[in-house]
């Protein structure tokens, strides 16, 4: 097959969660492990990092790959969705993998799809694990599709785990309470191996604490362990300016990051990077204690330029300017929340907000979020589980959300940018899927 024969067949021969939704879902990890074993179990001959997370694990997955490539390690990353280009989920020192990689894997082992029946996903870590094992990288970062504890990715045994935060989002599949998703996520926590919580929430801190006593994992709440001030760049800027520094009010012995603080110009401009950047500083200081050789000069380097190294686009994303086009992938309530901080503080006149959303979502806490003073293009994410733009504009204007609908997500996109005035600011968002249409 050729490359766009191979990816038709990928995404219509295996259940694809982006397409089908929870359907796809494997409720266990028996097709990635009987998978894996035909390829001779990659997972096992490379080093690993673990991340997972509602919001932020992507970020914070980049900006590790970022760090411990320019430290000179050969670095695999692994994570997911794509936007554009189904290679975007498995780079190398942030390179795409080669089409014809992904050719032969699949020619290769299109019997054992057969045989086994993998979802879309497991296919892909499977495919992942084999590249990395083939070529050898020093260390990979392997983000968590999706919850955790059954999560494809769980096969793996880390150096160390990161779990970002959580928010309510797949309550479908992980629960209806946040104690409940925090469990879900908390299976990445193994035995002896350290874990990283990047952000102390009092309703959920317990699950972690708890799950990491009984596997005997030091637990870190980066949030807590390290502080980052913004000094300039929030809304829509070139870098994000901050400082960060080791918590000097707490006690935290194994911590041998710097007391003094680091200056650290940021290429992902979102106010909300400050959470991720301690859980990238909190890595860094235990693989510096695990004899990973990292100077604060590779971190600096590296944050500077992650969307360069490594191909990261969609978070607080500026597209042009006069007027300011900015796109986010935040979609659930949190993340969305982040979305608006930056909103406000983004100087315009008229907010134009390009939205679309999937269809096997609660969109109710999103919609009654929003502001009621925006101008809305509803519209539908070009995959079978989009939410009808009109269904979406009836939703939306319950909450008093008003605007017109659109066929596609280009036009909605074209008509906003077409509307907007030169001070005035067009947002891009509500799904991943819009924002893979417009970067």
């Amino acid at each position: 097959m050729t490359y766009p024969e191979t990816i038709h067949y990928l995404y219509n021969q295996l259940p694809m969660f982006t397409r089908v939704g929870a359907s796809a879902y494997k409720a266990n990890l028996d097709n990635t492990i009987a998978l894996c074993n035909r390829l001779d179990n990659p997972q096992n001959k490379f080093k690993t990092i673990h991340v997972g997370g509602t919001n932020g694990k992507g970020s914070t997955s980049h900006m590790l790959a970022a760090v411990l490539q320019t430290a000179g390690y050969k670095t695999g990353l692994y994570t997911s969705p794509h936007l554009k280009d189904f290679r975007e989920r498995i780079r190398i020192n942030g390179q795409m993998i080669a089409e014809q990689t992904v050719i032969d894997f699949v020619a290769k082992h299109q019997p054992d799809f057969e045989e086994i029946q993998p979802s879309f996903f497991e296919m892909t870590v499977g495919l992942a694990f084999d590249v990395f094992a083939l070529e050898q990288v020093d260390i990979a970062i392997i983000e968590v599709g999706l919850g955790g504890r059954l999560d494809s990715t769980n096969i793996i045994t880390p150096l160390l785990s990161i779990i970002t935060n959580i928010g309510w989002d797949h309550m479908n599949i992980l629960g209806d309470t946040l104690p409940l998703i925090a469990s879900e996520k908390a299976g990445i926590i193994k035995p002896n191996i350290p874990i990283i919580i990047g952000e102390y929430q009092p309703e959920v801190a317990e699950v972690f604490i708890s799950k990491a006593r009984q596997e005997n994992a030091n637990l870190v709440f980066a949030s807590h362990a390290f502080e980052a001030d913004v000094v300039a760049g929030v809304s829509a800027s070139t870098y994000l300016e901050l400082i960060a520094r080791k918590n000097q009010t707490l006690d935290i012995s194994d911590l041998n990051f710097p007391g003094n603080g680091i200056d650290i110009k940021l290429d992902l401009t979102g106010s909300y990077q400050t959470k991720n950047v301690k859980s990238v500083l909190a890595a860094v200081t235990e693989l510096r204690s695990l004899g990973f050789v990292i100077t604060d000069a590779d971190i600096q380097t590296a944050l500077k330029q992650v969307k360069t190294l490594t191909g990261l686009r969609g978070r607080w994303d500026i597209l042009s300017s006069n007027p300011t086009v900015i796109c986010d992938t935040g979609h659930n309530p949190e993340g969305i929340a982040e979305v608006l901080k930056n909103i406000a503080v983004t100087a315009h006149k008229q907010l134009h907000f390009v939205m679309g959303m999937v269809n096997d979502k609660d969109s109710s806490k999103v919609l009654s979020m929003l502001p009621k003073n925006a101008i809305y293009y509803f519209c539908k994410p070009d995959i079978p589980r989009g939410l009808e733009a009109e269904s979406l504009k009836q939703q939306a204007a319950s909450y008093g959300l008003h605007g017109n609908t659109y066929a596609d997500v280009p036009s909605a996109f074209k008509a906003a940018k077409a509307a907007a005035l030169i001070d005035d600011l067009v947002f891009v968002g509500g799904s991943t899927f819009v924002v893979a249409e417009v970067v």
